[in-house]
């Protein structure tokens, strides 16, 4: 290792010429990084991330002004130590050139797939899993043999900080870099010319990231969000139903991008569905807030204190699911009953404790309300039967799906993670971020002896009797 680069916090894009400078010279020095190398720099990320664990953590909750660090253990440590754990696992087949079938008419030529690292990748990491989606996406870029770039949220200074310090002490400046800084820093980031830039966060600024990349005709992949929708059907549990949306829903205070966003249940059960979800979360958080992360910025804070306030006006019912009252940084989960297109508990990714609930008269009617707005990043469906299951998963469309459960597909390294339409564009984890952040490269190798020459010009009666039989 060479020496550790300075953090760099600044909202200029010359400061960041020099180290994706560093970065893109480290990859033309090794276009190809061996297993061993590849592997090296995973095992260097691991260490890193138990060495600092503690301290990385504390940053979080120092930035959100709450959060459990037991909770960010289970939500973010645990699921980038098993995504770094699965690149190492696996890399030595995912490394391995593919073989692939030749027609007939090319034989006995052979053809194959060579993976190969794009170069210097781009990592845009949001303020909601600061560590998991940032250790997750370097871990796959690193398997794939990429040098990467990193700007974490400007809303997780602290976090940003200790990230930079610990990954200069366990990396050089030509490996793996985090650049901290503001808007303008990010702006200035997404505009370089990166062979790879991978952005997780908001819709909207989605839009303008992707606007940034097509300058130097970057391809991206976007982890976006939307309303993710749950079903009950009528033959769930609803005692279960309740007890596991409710339970994902208020972990980091339903600031997740898969979260569950509102509910549709059979007509007649919303009271019984109220009563379980309140017992769910008194059960969950008896000393609230304890343990109940905040939300997470000032502004985050603004957002859902004026949807609640939206809501109320526009008739809805807000019921707390724990009797206590919001703090400066804490609000009491709610469902909101009553729910209305023109509210913006229906309009907005919530992002928040807020869970509408809403009834439908027929599993049809339920996938229709669905289908009539933007294509979501998860959807999940409560039910055992075949019939009804398959219904569902035919006739939507959504980034990924747990059936029985919220979340859970996110956590699985051998499923793709993506969103369709509104919701993301591109997937990652597992093998298929290791093929994202690589150029599966083509490759037919011609035999010294074959049938080409059959087809050269002049074309006499020869390649026309041959073309007469190859067209059948």
């Amino acid at each position: 290792m060479t020496a550790a680069l300075t953090v760099i916090n600044t909202p200029n894009i010359d400061p960041l010429t020099l180290p994706f400078e560093q970065l893109k010279a480290g990859y033309q020095r090794q276009l190809f990084p061996s297993e061993d190398e590849r592997r090296d720099r995973l095992n260097r990320l691991l260490k890193m991330l138990k060495a600092h664990r503690a301290e990385l953590a504390a940053a979080i909750d120092q930035d959100w002004s709450g959060r459990a660090p037991t909770e960010t253990d289970i939500l973010e440590v645990f699921p980038a130590i098993e995504a770094i754990k699965h690149n190492r696992k696996h890399l030595h087949r995912w490394m391995k050139p593919r073989k692939q079938g030749v027609s007939i008419w090319f034989k006995p030529g052979k053809a194959w797939i060579q993976p190969q690292p794009l170069g210097v990748v781009g990592i845009v990491s949001p303020w909601n899993y600061p560590l998991f989606l940032t250790l997750a996406a370097v871990a796959g870029a690193f398997a794939a043999g990429n040098r990467v770039m990193v700007k974490p949220s400007e809303f997780t200074g602290r976090f940003g900080e200790v990230l930079a310090a610990a990954v200069a002490a366990h990396f050089a400046p030509d490996e793996l870099v985090v650049i901290n800084g503001g808007v303008e820093t990010s702006q200035a980031f997404c505009a370089l010319p990166f062979d790879h830039l991978l952005y997780t966060g908001s819709t909207a600024v989605g839009k303008a990231v992707m606007r940034a990349a097509a300058e130097n005709l970057t391809p991206v992949t976007l982890e976006l969000g939307g309303k993710s929708p749950v079903i009950i059907g009528t033959d769930s549990s609803l005692v279960l139903a309740a007890e596991r949306i409710v339970s994902t829903k208020l972990m980091n205070a339903g600031q997740i991008c898969v979260t569950a966003d509102y509910v549709l249940l059979p007509v007649g059960s919303e009271e019984k569905f109220v009563n379980e979800a309140k017992r769910v979360a008194r059960a969950r958080y008896p000393n609230w807030p304890q343990d109940f992360s905040a939300l997470a910025t000032p502004r985050q804070r603004e957002r859902i204190a004026a949807v609640i306030a939206d809501a109320e006006s526009k008739g809805a019912q807000l019921i707390k699911l724990i009797d206590a009252e919001d703090t400066a940084t804490h609000f009491v989960p709610r469902i909101v009953l009553h729910a209305t297109d023109d509210m913006r508990v229906m309009q907005e990714e919530i992002f928040g404790p807020l869970l509408p609930v809403l009834s439908y008269r027929a599993l049809v009617d339920a996938i229709a309300y669905v289908n009539a707005r933007p294509r979501p990043l998860a959807l999940y469906y409560f039910g055992y039967h075949r019939q009804d299951i398959d219904k569902v998963l035919h006739e939507t469309h959504s980034g990924g799906v747990t059936l029985n459960d919220c979340l859970l597909h996110v956590g699985q390294e051998a499923l793709p993670f993506g969103g369709i339409g509104p919701s993301g564009m591109g997937h990652y984890h597992g093998e298929f971020g290791f093929n994202t952040f690589s150029k599966l490269k083509p490759i037919f190798h011609q035999s010294r002896y074959n049938g080409a020459p059959l087809l050269y010009p002049p074309f006499g009666g020869r390649v026309r009797a041959m073309l007469k039989f190859m067209l059948g």
